[in-house]
């Protein structure tokens, strides 16, 4: 296939492009793909508006990247178990991922990207939210980047003597959970990370991270509340 054009559109100062020229319904060859990973790494959030594609061709998308990364809690659609659906009423008050955070980062290896496709939006709110963390990394002092060099984090995916995923997911009328109980998932990462393609660091924290591994929680939540602001 001819190589498509594409044009990448800053939409903000810290992050995010919109991507025209490309149709995700089609395949796209090698050139066209490369500049689209590129345009990720340069800008880390990327939109194509105006996509018109069947779960078949999202998933052929997604595999572009690398492999699949199969959500350990969620239930995928019936066919395609390694896409799940989020579908929410106009009077459903809940809401699903309302904290920052980082997908799956509780896994020993999380994924490098996720792909949302949407179908139908409403007119105002429903706002999902980006934040660039090699921003976050660089605004830190010399002095806190080597306090925090070497650094790790836990990072969990259900927190023992709390109420489990399980259970507040519930609430979700439109998020379907896998029936196994999978029990408390956690896995530790630097705090401080290297992009491997780009080298650029940043800083790996959210709602999933419980503690700095090798301190108490005395110790960690100061250090953790003021990366967090």
């Amino acid at each position: 296939m001819t190589a498509q054009v594409i044009q990448a559109t800053p939409v903000a100062g810290a992050l995010g492009a919109d991507i025209a020229g490309v149709d995700l319904s089609k395949d796209l060859d090698n050139e066209s793909f490369d500049a689209i990973h590129q345009a990720l790494l340069d800008h880390c959030v990327i939109f194509f508006k105006d996509q018109d594609i069947t779960p078949e061709q999202q998933l052929d998308f997604a595999k572009r990247f690398g492999g699949i990364h199969h959500h350990p809690y969620m239930q995928g659609m019936p066919n395609h178990p390694d896409i799940f659906e989020i579908l929410k009423t106009e009077t459903d008050p809940h809401n699903f991922g309302g904290v920052w955070h980082v997908d799956q980062m509780f896994t020993p290896k999380p994924n490098m990207a996720t792909i949302l496709y949407a179908k139908e939006v409403p007119e105002a709110g429903g706002d999902t939210l980006f934040a660039n963390m090699y921003n976050a990394y660089d605004a830190l002092s010399d002095t806190m980047k080597d306090m925090l060099s070497g650094l790790k984090v836990l990072c969990v995916g259900d927190r023992p003597g709390k109420r489990s995923r399980k259970e507040r997911y519930k609430e979700l009328n439109g998020v379907k959970m896998n029936e196994e109980d999978i029990g408390v998932r956690a896995s530790e990462h630097p705090l401080i990370r290297s992009h491997p393609e780009t080298g650029r660091k940043s800083l790996f924290i959210g709602s999933h991270v419980d503690n700095i591994a090798g301190m108490t929680k005395g110790e960690s939540e100061p250090i953790l509340g003021f990366l967090r602001q």
